[in-house]
């Protein structure tokens, strides 16, 4: 083969997460969004629509939250109810799955087999091509960058889980593929393929809607008539979609009608920006998903009107949050005695291989981003980090949500790697807006440093206990 690399690096990152899926192969799911995509996906397999919380489900949600369905417009004991708070490209990924696997308790284990095959080694390739594309004069970048993805840590966990982080990290990813060949080439078949793949991310997760109708509005502004196609691709992806839920509420209606859940929470007075256990169960019992949007769309404005003095510092703390360390995965299962107690000097190495990637990546990743060229490639990497940065910053933000762009920060580290510091030096050196790139990198860098000192400083408390004899049965809620 011309370039067998793409494929040995699927290869190898595809036993990576082969290999933890193997030693978990009798791990079921909780009771959290799993089980939420797990309803779904097992209602659409046996042939019954878009529905949830059926009465065998509501039974083993009895002792945490108290649902009252007798409300809720054309309840089905039997089925559920039809639901638009998900999104729905995910839940029918796993049908189709499920569909071929049966709904026993083996379906997880092929669940998480499929999505390392199709969704998560997939990573490491793709990131090759997009860095080919981003940094053409840099094979060495394109491979470094791939050889991150392919073994970073988390990334070799997220098959385990049931989430449609899974599905959105590869289409987001191979649709930024398309738009970058959309701009250096401007074939017809690039622009479809650019608008039907931004189109299923959205279908995905909608939080990349910002960035999708950005993109397609700066493919106007470059190649003008041509971008018609991404838009008109990208329209005929969703809209049987929207007008589904439109239909189902009489109202227009957009992809999922889980923003107002999110605002009431990122919002909520006893939180903090991030995900909040209690406060999470407040509207889970209003059944109407157009009533829940509305309710916890109007109790977050009635938050905000009540205190505008804690809106920037939200925000500033959901910046924070996005850009955490990646450890509330690892002090939710040990401390609640998944994998039983381990030693400190065992879990705190633990600790540090989980933790220490996203530290040197992003800080790499920060100078990586000074020494890009000006350019329309260039551009629309910022585009990405600022407009999917946004929502998380208004809304609702945790650490996980940074791993959609873990590729990409592959890629910038990779590059500052290649280059060195006498890269940077060059760079500096090299014009005025060279020496405002790599001063703001500098910035960058020192807020990521404080932001993790700031960080452990808060859950010190926390951190001494997991290393106490007692960590794993400290029941930290997720």
């Amino acid at each position: 083969m011309k370039n067998s690399f793409p494929l040995r690096i699927y290869l190898v990152a595809l036993v990576l997460r082969v290999i933890p899926i193997l030693l978990t192969r009798g791990l079921g799911i909780g009771l959290d969004d799993m089980f939420q995509y797990d309803m779904l996906a097992r209602s659409l397999a046996s042939g019954n629509g878009f529905r949830w919380y059926a009465q065998m489900d509501l039974k083993l949600l009895e002792p945490y939250v108290d649902f009252d369905l007798s409300t809720a417009t054309g309840y089905d004991p039997k089925y559920g109810v039809y639901t638009s708070f998900r999104a729905p490209l995910y839940p029918a990924f796993l049908a189709v799955i499920y569909f071929f696997s049966g709904l026993d308790f083996s379906r997880f284990f092929a669940v998480r087999l499929v999505q390392a095959i199709l969704l998560g080694a997939p990573l490491a390739p793709l990131t090759y091509l997009v860095s080919r594309h981003l940094i053409p004069a840099s094979e060495k970048t394109a491979k470094i960058s791939a050889w991150l993805v392919a073994a970073y840590p988390m990334l070799l966990v997220y098959p385990l889980g049931l989430g449609t982080e899974n599905p959105f990290f590869v289409l987001l990813l191979s649709s930024f593929l398309f738009l970058l060949k959309s701009i250096e080439r401007p074939a017809n078949i690039n622009f479809l393929l650019s608008g039907c793949l931004l189109g299923l991310t959205a279908l995905t997760r909608s939080v990349i809607l910002p960035f999708a109708g950005l993109a397609i509005l700066y493919l106007f502004y470059s190649h003008r008539k041509k971008a018609l196609l991404t838009l008109l691709s990208f329209v005929l992806v969703v809209a049987p979609w929207v007008i589904r839920n439109s239909l189902l509420h009489h109202k227009l209606t957009g992809i999922e009608t889980s923003m107002g859940y999110n605002l009431y929470l990122g919002y909520h007075p006893q939180g903090t920006g991030t995900f909040l256990f209690g406060p999470s169960l407040d509207l889970l019992t209003i059944m109407d998903d157009a009533e829940r949007d509305k309710t916890g769309a109007q109790q977050a404005f009635a938050f905000i009107k009540a205190q505008p003095e804690r809106f920037i510092p939200l925000v500033v703390n959901r910046l924070g949050y996005f850009f955490g360390l990646e450890k509330r995965v690892l002090m939710y299962f040990y401390s609640n005695n998944i994998f039983g107690f381990i030693p400190k000097p065992v879990l705190l190495t633990v600790a540090a291989i989980l933790l220490l990637p996203f530290i040197f990546v992003s800080t790499s990743a920060v100078f990586g981003l000074s020494l890009l060229e000006r350019g329309q490639s260039t551009f629309l990497v910022i585009l990405l980090l600022v407009a999917y940065l946004l929502p998380h910053v208004f809304i609702l933000s945790e650490d996980r949500f940074h791993l959609a762009l873990i590729p990409y920060f592959a890629i910038l580290a990779a590059k500052f790697w290649a280059a060195g510091f006498q890269g940077l030096s060059a760079r500096w050196h090299g014009s005025g807006f060279g020496k405002l790139a790599v001063t703001f990198a500098i910035l960058g860098c020192f807020l990521l440093l404080a932001n993790w000192g700031f960080e452990l400083t808060r859950d010190a408390d926390k951190i001494v206990l997991l290393l106490g004899p007692d960590g794993n049965e400290a029941h930290f809620p997720y």
